[in-house]
């Protein structure tokens, strides 16, 4: 696997070797020698997998302390825009988001650490998203951003008319008023 760098501390985005041929193709989607190897340890303990339709907007969700969760992400059908923001208090990219273009096609994942919001839009007719996990969900630690928050300037890629948003998540605050207990550590 290749790791680029995202210039987000521990943002890191995977582009796999897939080999391809006339009968389709194959690649290795974790690897934990390899993660290990590059100073990646983490011990993956839930997978999550789920199926939206255009326009559909999830997020942007975190896990407070001592329950937050780092999360690897992959599209196994479709496209998404993957968006995260950081909220790790002192963090050089504190409040700022990052964006990708994650899908069925070109294979990349998203290695979200501890201390991220992390959302995606759904820009294909539908898309599976699937991702693990490193701390099993906890109800009570759940948190959150608003979607739509314009201070962190995301681009869904989907028109506004179209936007489709559960309502748990048109409750999130802004990130001005978002309670989380992230703190950055070099």
């Amino acid at each position: 696997m290749a790791f680029l760098t995202t210039g987000f501390p521990g943002l890191l985005v995977f582009e796999p070797r897939v080999f391809e041929d006339k009968r389709g193709y194959f690649f290795e989607s974790y690897n934990q020698r390899i993660l290990s190897g590059e100073g990646v340890e983490i011990n993956f303990v839930q997978d999550n997998q789920a199926s939206s339709s255009f326009g559909v907007v999830r997020g942007l969700h975190f896990q407070k302390e001592p329950h937050a969760q780092t999360k690897l992400i992959r599209v196994l059908s479709g496209k998404i825009i993957d968006a995260v923001v950081d909220i790790r208090k002192n963090s050089p990219t504190y409040s700022k988001a990052y964006t990708i273009l994650l899908s069925a096609e070109n294979k990349k994942q998203l290695l979200v650490p501890k201390g991220f919001a992390h959302g995606y839009s759904v820009i294909s007719e539908t898309a599976e998203v699937f991702y693990k996990c490193d701390e099993f969900y906890h109800k009570e630690s759940e948190g959150g951003l608003a979607w739509n928050d314009p201070g962190l300037q995301i681009d869904w890629k989907i028109p506004a008319d179209k936007i489709v948003v559960s309502d748990k998540d048109k409750l999130l605050p802004f990130l001005e008023k978002s309670v989380h207990n992230f703190v950055f550590k070099d």
